[in-house]
């Protein structure tokens, strides 16, 4: 497999928190699907953002 620099490779961005996020290997074969940049983004990908700091105000 021939190396890329970290620039070149694809990006996307998190469904649940915008944050852009890189290609990586484990997601090669479903790249496509993938939507979301960690586990915690995919669990909580029904929550709204910022709701806990609303709450407190």
């Amino acid at each position: 497999m021939k190396m890329r620099k970290k620039e070149d490779l694809p990006v996307k961005l998190c469904a649940t928190c915008g944050r852009p996020f890189t290609w990586r290997r484990k997601w090669a074969r479903d790249w496509e699907e993938v939507r979301h940049c960690s586990e915690r983004c995919r669990r909580n990908k029904d929550a709204k953002q910022g709701t806990s700091s609303e709450m407190r105000s």
